[in-house]
């Protein structure tokens, strides 16, 4: 947000009220929309000799009920438990009232290994959706699951799911030694987090590259803003602009060649620039006495949103990649409207509102300039869109401690992200991976 630009990140006050100690993350579905398809994912058959590695069907459960599409039958209300199409008796299910029937089974095919056999069943049709053999490794048996619910979601709604991605996120806490911020990745269930970096000062701002291979972020190490682009294989970075003054905001191009960003270069004012990431070229787009931050890149890759109080107040705008032009005024709703993330059909904007002393996450939509507000909290910032864009997450706060959350873009269905005891802020969420 504009204000909180000039001071770090007024972020980093949700930071110091409670410290914590990171760890994956937990999501709760905090309201749920109308009432989903009725669907029944049956456990999984399994025929190792062992205990079974993962309840699959679980993890696909939870995908599911997550989407706000879906309303799992549970498992106690079962009649039968088949593991295979063939087994099915869909009157079972009618009666249950199911829509949908998922079986499948688990085999080892070898040490370490296994096939992963599901079917999606139309129980009024009696015919099936979606099939297929996924094989798998024991450290790959989540990735299947989330892959066997993206299936079983886009055969559904038409829509490809977003349960393989992941998203990233910053924590803090305080150490005898002082303080600490890490930047984390995890799946979009907040399982598997890993830590990529770690600092002693904060860490703002991270943006993945559009092969989802990369992230940007700003550091403020030694004091001193910096913007770093890191590998996520190795964990090797470098940094793209060590610029004395403000280095914020990094957005990647459609491209990954180059990011947009905010520095104050030679005047001292806040600019939206563009540095090209390989060769640190670097082309000034805006240039106005007001405050230019926050940048977001269009799909193309020849226009850029951005936040501006040009007008008076925080608002969002849009200029032309290139630098030619007049920058155009996007919102009018209200004194305060900032941190602009278009969605990928390119049909809203994700945007934070202003009224008063309380911040809420806005959708606007671009071609008639409507405005809803989709969040409930005091202070919810940094919008992100799955990249199916179905869902928004965001950072707010919970009985005073920095969480996350997420929301249907309709305000649906709502969903709260927490750490054991602790502050996360500053989520982005991931491009699709790619396509098996």
């Amino acid at each position: 947000m504009l204000h909180r630009i000039t001071a770090v990140s007024l972020s980093l006050i949700a930071f110091a009220i409670t410290p914590i100690a990171p760890a994956e993350l937990v999501v709760t579905i905090t309201k749920g929309g109308q009432r989903g398809q009725p669907i029944a994912i049956v456990p999984f058959g399994w025929s190792g000799a062992e205990a079974v590695p993962l309840d699959v069907a679980q993890v696909v459960e939870a995908d599911l009920q997550r989407s706000g599409k879906f309303e799992p039958v549970g498992r106690d209300a079962m009649v039968s438990r088949p593991t295979r199409g063939s087994q099915v008796d869909y009157n079972d299910w009618r009666m249950l009232g199911a829509e949908v029937v998922v079986v499948g089974e688990i085999a080892p095919r070898g040490p370490g290994t296994y096939e992963l056999r599901f079917e999606a069943l139309d129980v009024f049709g009696a015919r099936q959706i979606v099939g297929q053999v996924i094989p798998s490794t024991t450290a790959q048996l989540r990735a299947a699951a989330h892959h066997i619910s993206d299936l079983i979601y886009e055969a559904i709604t038409g829509v490809r799911g977003a349960f393989s991605t992941q998203i990233a996120y910053v924590s803090f806490e305080r150490l005898d030694s002082g303080e600490r911020y890490r930047l984390w990745i995890a799946d979009a269930d907040g399982e598997n987090a890993q830590i990529i970096t770690e600092a002693k000062e904060p860490i703002l701002s991270p943006a993945w590259s559009p092969e989802g291979h990369r992230l940007a972020y700003a550091s403020y190490e030694n004091h001193q803003a910096v913007l770093y682009v890191q590998e996520l294989a190795t964990g090797a970075r470098q940094s793209v602009s060590t610029r004395s003054g403000v280095n914020s905001a990094p957005a990647w191009a459609p491209d990954g060649q180059k990011l947009a960003v905010a520095l104050s270069e030679a005047d001292g004012n806040v600019e939206i620039y563009v540095i090209n990431v390989g060769t640190r070229e670097l082309k000034r787009v805006t240039n106005n006495p007001a405050i230019d931050t926050e940048p977001a890149w269009s799909r193309d890759g020849r226009s850029i949103y951005f936040t501006s109080d040009r007008s008076g107040g925080p608002q969002i705008y849009v200029a032309d990649a290139y630098g030619g032009g007049t920058p155009q005024r996007l919102t009018f709703e209200g004194s305060y409207n900032a941190r602009p993330r278009l969605s990928p059909d390119e049909r809203q904007l994700a945007l934070v509102h202003g009224e008063g002393a309380t911040y809420r996450i806005g959708v606007l939509d671009l071609k008639s300039r409507s405005l809803q507000i989709v969040t409930n909290g005091r202070l919810d910032e940094s919008p992100s869109f799955a990249p199916n864009g179905s869902m928004i997450i965001y950072a707010t706060l919970d009985h005073g401690n920095g969480v996350l959350a997420a929301v249907a873009v309709d305000g649906s269905v709502q969903q709260r992200l927490t750490s054991s005891g602790g502050a996360v802020r500053e989520p982005a969420w991931s491009p699709f991976p790619p396509q098996r």
